[in-house]
């Protein structure tokens, strides 16, 4: 079964913190793949991750660019993965209908919102009845994570 992480951001931006767990993601030599609500959300990520210069250059496309599997980190609005990733980042409220073709999935929702709240509970609950292995993560007021485990 898929890990699936929850990151409940408080402290932090989703625009601060998904650069720097991408770029963990290609140090252990894995591929990504960042699920987010919309086409036009994807390429306002790609375009930050450009941007982002705190973490220097992180490889990565999507369908404007074209060619996913030379892409270490492929953006989509689609429940796809072309570039073989086996981590998946869901963004947004997005669904994965394919998590058992992941080794990790980590779903980032705004803890100060209580719809992504809500959202981010019942994905708990059900993910968790289909037995998969979950991580709640919880941003202290330093931004660093704690992590309570089931499953």
């Amino acid at each position: 079964m898929t890990e699936v992480r929850f990151y409940r951001l408080t402290t932090r931006s989703l625009e601060a913190t998904l650069p720097a767990m991408l770029e963990r993601t290609l140090e252990r030599g894995k591929r990504a793949v960042v699920l987010c609500a919309s086409q036009k959300r994807a390429e306002a990520m790609a375009e930050h991750l450009w941007r982002e210069p705190a973490q220097g250059f992180l490889p990565h496309g999507t369908l404007a660019d074209g060619d996913p599997e030379a892409q270490p980190i492929w953006l989509t609005a689609k429940d796809e993965n072309p570039n073989g990733a086996s981590y998946l980042f869901l963004l947004d409220g997005a669904q994965s209908a394919h998590l058992a073709d992941y080794e990790i999935c980590s779903l980032l929702f705004d803890g100060r919102d209580e719809a992504a709240v809500a959202a981010a509970r019942e994905g708990w609950r059900r993910l968790k009845g289909a037995g998969h292995t979950l991580i709640y993560q919880k941003q202290d007021e330093r931004g660093r994570w704690t992590a309570r485990r089931e499953g």
